[in-house]
């Protein structure tokens, strides 16, 4: 099992990886890579029962990294009952991540809502955190969290709204987790967003292998690259980096409490 040598409150957290895609390097190599850059807890993300299943292995044979059971909107079609064997794995910290995406329209929008809406019952049900994806979907995401009770947990993940989405989310008592799209110069609305969202709500990830964050735009990502989101963070809230790291991680613990102290 892999060491941590970094203590945990004080390192680096990802809250939104998928390393079971790490785009043929080999997960121990990208796993120690994160380790070297200081990133002491990884929260290993599951889009169907593939990789949920993949996600609860990787969780089960390293230290510091979690894993989550969830149908991505993209699977939704192929039905809630196929994640639910997982949720009794202790190695599952959450429900997602799920949610609706009308960008790719993979599964029809109405079993979208469908499949995110008994998700999260699960979520209410397990006493579990919600992850949840969102595009081009907001009315509708807001919809069905306020038709079936948004979990106390919940968290936006790789959010892409701006200040307006943005203040929606922290109304209902929300966490945004921003990824590498932050340090992009075009991003404008999201970097307004990330400056109005309070230093208590705030989360880093990296959404590995995607959406690499400058200076590795176009590339491969991976959870080492978590440094850079949060760089990038302190600079658009004209603080230090260490501030955003320990705050970033300090939340991680409070939005999935199984993370620990």
């Amino acid at each position: 099992m892999g060491d941590v040598t970094t203590n945990a409150t004080t390192g680096y957290t990802d809250t939104h990886c998928h390393l079971y895609d790490t785009r043929g390097v080999a997960q121990d190599d990208v796993i120690t890579a994160a380790h070297a850059a200081g990133v002491t807890t990884m929260i290993t993300v599951g889009c169907d029962a593939t990789t949920t299943a993949s996600a609860i292995d990787t969780a089960s044979r390293y230290d510091g990294i979690y894993a989550t059971a969830g149908l991505h909107p993209h699977e939704a079609k192929f039905g809630v009952d196929t994640i639910v064997e997982f949720l009794d794995d202790p190695h599952v910290i959450a429900i997602g991540e799920c949610g609706l995406d009308y960008y790719y329209d993979h599964s029809p929008r109405s079993i979208q809502r469908d499949v995110f809406a008994a998700q999260i019952q699960l979520a209410h049900a397990r006493g579990l955190p919600l992850i949840v994806h969102t595009r081009d979907a907001w009315a509708d995401t807001f919809d069905v969290l306020a038709a079936e009770g948004m979990p106390e947990r919940t968290v936006f993940h790789c959010f892409t709204g701006g200040p307006e989405e943005a203040q929606q989310c922290l109304d209902l008592g929300a966490y945004l987790s921003f990824s590498g799209i932050v340090s992009f110069k075009s991003a404008t609305a999201l970097h307004d967003a990330a400056r109005l969202c309070p230093i208590d709500r705030l989360l880093a990830e990296t959404d590995s292998p995607y959406l690499a964050p400058v200076p590795h735009r176009g590339r491969s990502n991976q959870p080492a690259y978590v440094t850079y989101v949060v760089q990038a963070l302190a600079g658009l809230r004209d603080t230090t980096t260490d501030s955003v790291r320990d705050a970033t991680s300090a939340n991680a613990r409070l939005a999935f409490p199984a993370l620990g102290p």
